[in-house]
């Protein structure tokens, strides 16, 4: 029958991060399901894209971001410049965290084997 997407950016839409983690987790422990993995089943193109990177920790959100960034080569340099520019350190070090967690490469070496010029030699 489709999900109501109104419904979704209501509810999801006026959370904070914490509260929407809280949302997933109370969401699992009812349904013994990932409401995430629900989510992108229900939804599709930027819509789903974005109601996923909602739903992600902040670290986990920027990672992803950062991935996208690097695998769009030189378009996404902006996108990896603004991420690191705007984190303090203690956040710059939960997103390298975050990333060699879900891609199982350093977010240094990604961006060193995918960029050339200046993000290149930044990153070493």
């Amino acid at each position: 029958w489709g999900t109501d997407e109104k419904s979704v950016i209501t509810i999801l839409g006026h959370r904070n991060v914490y509260q929407r983690q809280q949302i997933r987790k109370s969401y699992q422990e009812t349904y013994q399901e990932d409401l995430l993995k629900r989510l992108e089943s229900e939804l599709s193109g930027d819509f789903e894209r974005a109601v996923y990177r909602w739903m992600l920790e902040p670290a986990d959100r920027d990672a992803v971001l950062a991935n996208v960034a690097i695998k769009d080569g030189n378009k996404g340099h902006h996108v990896i410049i603004e991420i690191v520019s705007v984190l303090s350190p203690e956040e710059v070090l939960a997103l390298r965290r975050a990333y060699h967690n879900r891609y199982k490469h350093s977010l240094e070496e990604d961006v060193a084997a995918h960029t050339s010029g200046h993000l290149r030699q930044a990153s070493h």
